[in-house]
């Protein structure tokens, strides 16, 4: 499998299923901005409430392979071998790549077991083969990055913008990031250490950056 980030704001996404299943992943393709579209005679009671309000729509009636004419991403989740093979065969048709549940073997494509922290992600695959241990890779990842990790990755946001400008070649400025994290650094963000972690940015930078202004937003997003 090739190991890929898409961008699916705004993209159509079917699922085929109205269970616990399909409203896991309902609600994942929900947190990355895409249109999510149902096809079930039946939702769980979370899901009927993302159609009452509006955030996806729903198609109350079986499958027919015209529902996945338009559509980006495909998942068929229903509890019918035979309903997820036309649905396989349908998405393929249609040019779609397709994600069936409990049949690693037939996806295009695995959804992983996600960890967010800001606009850090992290994906742990088994490549659809063992669901249970992806699980268990995630809670312990769960335990050791926690939310300073986000507030890192917003910083070295904030820093690259200014650095990508400078007149430096790409090896000094990965030296750079790479003396920015070779520190305590994730310690001073988690106990509020302020002083220091702009202390840090200010030694390895200097005066290239607006080390003040770019801690000060940080620390107004950390702590509203």
């Amino acid at each position: 499998m090739y190991p890929v980030n898409l961008d699916i704001r705004n993209r159509l996404c079917v699922v085929v299923g109205g269970g616990a299943v399909a409203e896991r992943k309902t609600t994942g393709l929900l947190t990355a901005g895409a249109q999510v579209r149902i096809i079930s005679p039946e939702l769980t009671a979370t899901l009927r409430q993302y159609a009452l309000e509006g955030r996806i729509s729903w198609l109350s009636q079986p499958f027919a392979p015209e529902d996945v004419a338009d559509a980006f991403l495909v998942f068929a989740a229903t509890s019918s071998p035979e309903v997820q093979a036309e649905v396989c065969t349908a998405a393929h048709r249609a040019g779609c790549l397709v994600n069936m549940v409990d049949a690693p073997e037939l996806c295009d494509f695995h959804v992983p077991a996600i960890l967010r922290r800001g606009d850090l992600v992290l994906a742990v695959s088994t490549a659809g083969t063992s669901p249970a241990l992806a699980a268990w890779l995630k809670a312990r990842l769960e335990q050791d990055i926690g939310g300073e990790y986000a507030v890192l990755a917003r910083l070295l946001a904030e820093i690259r913008v200014n650095v990508l400008g400078l007149p430096l070649s790409g090896r000094e400025k990965k030296m750079l990031f790479q003396k920015m994290l070779d520190s305590d650094i994730l310690a001073w963000i988690r106990d509020g250490k302020k002083e220091l972690l702009a202390a840090h940015v200010q030694e390895v930078f200097g005066h290239l950056i607006p080390v003040g202004r770019v801690l000060d937003l940080l620390w107004t997003e950390r702590n509203p």
